[in-house]
């Protein structure tokens, strides 16, 4: 905030105060002020050095302590018993130094107004870029929504005619069934009637399988003795692969040998 010639106050001139001044300051012969505290730290070291512009203060009246509202018994006598020429001198300078306070706030503020608005633009190309970028990313979102839409509906068509298939073999599957119930009825009651009957052709078939196991599946044959060929009493069905039950050798083979063996 700019400072003009009727503002009550001064601002300290440290570089991290900038506080307003009230009770006692500190005034240097380079036209800057401090407040109490700061004044109080930074000139007692020797050398001492203004913090706002680095010069020497090695004089004995470079630095002075002043009330800045003082009694009036002061005002009265500070300046009494000097020509005027003095009293204007000293106005002068006052003034000066007070003038020299308010250009240094108001170029201060010029500063630091320049330098927010430069940050401001710098803040503004960054959110110009922002909202750049973010536009593309909705754009290329937006694009990405409406072929997942796409994608979506596709997937929709496709589930309808998988519902569709589905119903109709799940119909074909009913009528199916329904068949197959029936056939299962007719076999059961066709098996139930063949059952009503079985009882006798089992008993006829059960005789049948015992005269014929009664009846042998080939008598015994007796055959008459050659000279010239072997000697069979009794022959089995030679068909069924089994070997005859007596065999003895033909007369011809038993030539040399006795008929009875002798003990």
């Amino acid at each position: 905030m700019a400072m003009s010639l009727c503002d009550d106050t001064l601002l300290c001139n440290f570089p991290k105060c900038r506080s307003k001044l009230s009770g006692f300051a500190w005034v240097t012969a380079c036209s800057h002020v401090f407040c109490d505290q700061h004044g109080s730290g930074e000139f007692s070291r020797s050398p001492a050095t203004c913090p706002a512009c680095s010069s020497a203060l090695s004089g004995k009246l470079d630095i002075v302590r002043t009330e800045l509202s003082p009694s009036e018994e002061y005002k009265a006598m500070v300046l009494a018993g000097l020509r005027p020429d003095v009293v204007l001198d000293i106005c002068a300078r006052a003034l000066a130094f007070w003038s020299y306070q308010v250009h240094q706030e108001r170029m201060y503020q010029e500063y630091s107004l320049s330098r927010a608005e430069g940050q401001l633009k710098q803040m503004d190309k960054l959110l110009t870029q922002q909202n750049q970028s973010r536009e593309l990313e909705l754009s290329s979102m937006r694009g990405e929504i409406t072929s997942l839409k796409k994608v979506m509906e596709e997937y929709k068509r496709k589930y309808s005619e998988v519902s569709e298939r589905l119903m109709e073999r799940n119909r074909q599957y009913q009528k199916l069934q329904g068949l197959y119930d029936s056939l299962r009825l007719r076999n059961m009651v066709v098996d139930v009637g063949e059952r009503d009957t079985q009882p006798q052709t089992g008993h006829q078939d059960l005789n049948h399988a015992a005269s014929q196991q009664a009846t042998p599946l080939r008598s015994p044959q007796l055959f008459s003795r050659r000279p010239d060929a072997q000697s069979r009493f009794f022959s089995c069905l030679e068909a069924d692969g089994a070997k005859p039950f007596f065999q003895f050798r033909s007369p011809a083979r038993d030539r040399g040998r006795p008929f009875v063996s002798k003990p």
